[in-house]
């Protein structure tokens, strides 16, 4: 197994008045056997990020260690990792077996000994009963197993995951998540798993990595960086619904935005007055929205709660121990 270490690591694309620069020096400390999500909106540099480490993209600064060894030279087949794909990319001639096998084969291990890594790895995710079956004989979800019993069977010190579970269905994605969580439990190797999606972040991961624009926003648990969010990217772009962003809050501090997530309003007698847009039904939940003066205000109420109706005016409370403040220039949390 090997720790994961990034020092001020820099990708640029092009020359002169042409260069884009697309990571800024972005560094970060990642343990041996932990499990990092790297998540954010598309276009902000996590897949190259995770490409660079992997060695797929050449680094324009900085340095990736893994384990006691710089990698920046090295080639991807030198890091001793192994990468799942978002498009699985199974070999559709080669049966469930043999695309498992394929890598050690190349790497010419002894038959009894790939027979045994790919007996374990299909135990691990139940894909015993399916090794002779080709690619077009799977679901979407199986055949994304067989991607990562072939990154299982090479026992590599690290695992990279490249948006592996976007080509499947809500309840498929769920369902592997499970499936990755166990898996983790179970080998506990170093782990980069890439998403847009918050919710495969906050569920996944140990501590996560919300980038924007080719920068760290934050890194830290899921509860520090929904309870704590370093700032208002953060605070949007992580919890859904997100949290509400008010410039002009009811005793606000001039020059802060002030943050409260939806189910930390309270209904009652007396407080924000909020008027009444729309309302969402989520089955144990319903979400309020509507207006405090000129800006939106989103209210999470209970199912036992009566629903308002457009126009109508409630009265909500903010739990003092549960606002943000951020500055309103640089959008970083103020602290407390």
């Amino acid at each position: 197994m090997a720790s994961i270490s990034l020092r001020e690591v820099r990708k640029t694309y092009g020359k002169g008045r042409h260069e884009v620069q697309v990571i800024h020096g972005l560094s970060a400390e990642i343990a041996d056997r932990e499990f990092v999500v790297i998540v954010g909106p598309s276009g902000c540099g996590k897949s190259t990020l995770l490409r660079m480490v992997a060695g797929l993209e050449e680094i324009t600064g900085g340095e990736i260690r893994i384990g006691d060894r710089v990698v920046n030279q090295l080639e991807p087949a030198e890091r001793d990792i192994a990468m799942v794909f978002q498009n699985y990319a199974l070999y559709p001639h080669m049966s469930v077996f043999e695309n498992m096998a394929y890598g050690l084969k190349i790497r010419k291990l002894p038959a009894a000994e790939i027979k045994a890594r790919v007996d374990k790895a299909a135990a691990i995710l139940e894909l015993g009963h399916l090794l002779d079956r080709k690619p077009r004989q799977l679901s979407g979800g199986q055949r994304q197993r067989v991607a990562m019993g072939r990154a299982i069977v090479r026992q590599p010190q690290v695992f990279l995951f490249d948006e592996p579970l976007s080509n499947l269905d809500a309840k498929l994605r769920a369902q592997t998540r499970l499936e990755i969580q166990k898996l983790h439990r179970e080998l506990g190797i170093t782990s980069l798993f890439v998403t847009h999606d918050q919710v495969e972040a906050m569920t996944l991961a140990q501590r996560m990595i919300v980038m924007n624009a080719g920068r760290m926003e934050q890194f830290g648990t899921p509860e520090e960086v929904y309870h704590r969010p370093a700032s208002t990217f953060v605070a949007s772009f992580i919890g859904s619904p997100p949290m509400n962003l008010l410039k002009e809050a009811p005793g606000g501090r001039a020059g802060t935005v002030t943050g409260i997530r939806p189910e930390h309003l309270d209904v009652a007698d007396t407080g924000w007055e909020v008027r009444t847009e729309t309302v969402e039904m989520l089955g144990a939940e319903r979400l309020v929205y509507g207006r405090l003066g000129a800006e939106q205000v989103i209210v999470r109420i209970e199912e036992n709660q009566p629903a308002p109706g457009p126009g109508q005016v409630i009265h909500v409370r903010p739990r003092e121990d549960r606002l943000h403040r951020f500055d309103a220039t640089t959008g970083r949390r103020i602290p407390e």
